[in-house]
């Protein structure tokens, strides 16, 4: 197959899939193909290039030149950009102003086309207990087990999978790897697209590693692991981020900074917890673990306001009732925020030094001058995220990695009292994470910012984290 068509029917029995001399943009791949029987990761930083690659395999995207030949007629892609597109068309169309009733979105039944009969996969994904449950409504790891679960339903012959198991809880993951293994066996044709080594699977046979749009090791799994050059490139070395940047000058807020009383939400008859009492002084770190759907990502965003249930509750926050008068933002310029619900929310036009700068206004897109000194702290901050080289590019074009990335230097740009983070390494790969991690404890060991944060990930559990709550799934009972 030439570079004009997606597919091309006449493949070599000897190859499922093959990739010769193809380009697109800063993708570069002189050969590469999947023999039957193999099951293929492609292992990569954030922004090399794997985002464009599962583009071009379900022929979103066309090559400019090369060729990719395989006889596939049925594929899918799972990627953080499919679940954002997904969203955005729920939102487009919200009939809310024609209804009594808030458009929460398209039912995860309806999405699934689901009658009576409920699909294994359902049942193994825990998605029974959401059938009837707005799209928009769900958490973050809930959208994603609803797109996976769609995919598999409509039996592709090749499946791309660009980060299956983020943002799912640990048994989610488990059962998933396990599910996804017994898939290999028979059908689809799986590749994998991973930021981290730590979501390769045993039944992943082979792995490419991409590094600036080419393929710099390719071979068997256990034989690429044992290589130094791959060692290298996951090796995050602390001394060549730039000096820390001085926070700007900021008036503390009242204390405690959160207390929440028998905290309860609940959507009609469906409660996402209840019963919940918080305290939070300065200085005490505070990690919330829970299972998918259990509360953690409402419970944050009760705490920045951005939930309308906080002003029905007994929440103080700074010292202060919600709804006794004070702003939003009045709280917001204590706080930053890295949250799925923000990032998706971020569908507004500018550059990734745009949104950095936001956050010293706390608003989605910017629209206020920003001062000399805050557009050095916004540089400072993507220096520091490693993305100063991109400060120009539109937010939208970078990949969900460096999106994630700029999020989080906007969270950090005013190094806020308060630190609110949601799942913050969601989509990075292992050298960001261990930079977002470094950031965190350094934070904590400067003693300005309080940080509350929710995650999946057992090598997140970090020692300064001096309260730990685990949130109960009421959903599933």
């Amino acid at each position: 197959m030439l570079f004009n068509s997606p597919v091309f029917p006449l493949v070599p029995f000897s190859s499922l899939l093959t990739l010769d001399k193809l380009r697109y943009r800063h993708l570069n791949i002189d050969h590469w193909e999947i023999a039957p029987g193999t099951c293929w990761a492609i292992l990569g930083r954030n922004g090399c290039g794997k985002q464009y690659l599962g583009q071009l395999l379900d022929g979103t995207l066309l090559p400019a030149s090369g060729i990719l030949q395989h006889g596939f007629t049925r594929v899918e892609l799972l990627s953080f950009e499919a679940q954002q597109a997904l969203y955005e068309k729920q939102i487009r169309e919200d009939d809310s102003e024609f209804s009594e009733l808030p458009d929460t979105g398209s039912t995860v039944r309806e999405l699934l086309c689901i009658d009576n009969s409920i699909p294994d996969v359902v049942k193994m994904l825990g998605l029974v207990p959401l059938l009837d449950r707005g799209y928009r409504l769900l958490s973050s790891g809930e959208a994603r087990k609803t797109l996976l679960a769609s995919a598999l339903l409509r039996q592709p012959d090749l499946l791309i999978l660009d980060e299956p198991f983020d943002s799912l809880d640990r048994e989610t993951r488990k059962q998933l790897a396990e599910y996804l293994g017994e898939c290999t066996k028979t059908a689809p044709v799986m590749i994998s697209l991973l930021n981290t080594v730590e979501d390769l699977q045993a039944w992943h046979t082979h792995v490419a590693v991409m590094d600036r749009g080419s393929f710099i090791l390719t071979g068997e799994t256990a034989t690429l692991l044992a290589r130094d050059e791959l060692q290298a490139l996951l090796n995050f070395d602390t001394s060549t981020l730039p000096p820390w940047p001085e926070p700007l000058y900021q008036d503390a807020p009242g204390s405690p900074l959160v207390s929440l009383h028998k905290g309860r939400v609940a959507y009609g008859d469906k409660v996402i917890f209840e019963q919940l009492d918080l305290h939070i002084e300065a200085g005490t770190h505070t990690l919330l673990t829970g299972p998918n759907g259990s509360g953690k990502s409402t419970l944050l965003s009760l705490i920045s306001g951005d939930h309308p249930q906080c002003y029905g509750n007994d929440l103080h926050i700074f010292g202060k009732r919600r709804g006794s008068g004070e702003t939003i933002w009045e709280l917001k310029k204590h706080i930053g925020l890295v949250s799925p619900g923000l990032h998706r929310d971020h569908r507004v036009p500018g550059s990734a030094l745009h949104i950095v700068l936001s956050g010293f206004f706390d608003s989605i897109g910017l629209y206020e001058a920003a001062s000399v000194t805050q557009l050095s702290h916004a540089r400072c901050w993507l220096q520091m995220v490693g993305l100063l080289h991109r400060s120009e590019v539109p937010f939208k074009q970078l990949s969900y990695g460096e999106q994630r990335l700029v999020l989080i230097a906007r969270a950090l740009v005013k190094q806020p009292a308060l630190l609110l983070l949601d799942e913050p390494t969601q989509g990075l790969d292992d050298i960001n994470r261990h930079r977002v991690l470094f950031f965190l404890e350094h934070l904590a060991s400067q003693q300005q910012s309080t940080i509350v944060m929710a995650s999946h990930r057992q090598d997140e559990f970090l020692p300064m984290f001096g309260c730990h709550i685990e949130m109960k799934n009421f959903a599933s009972g």
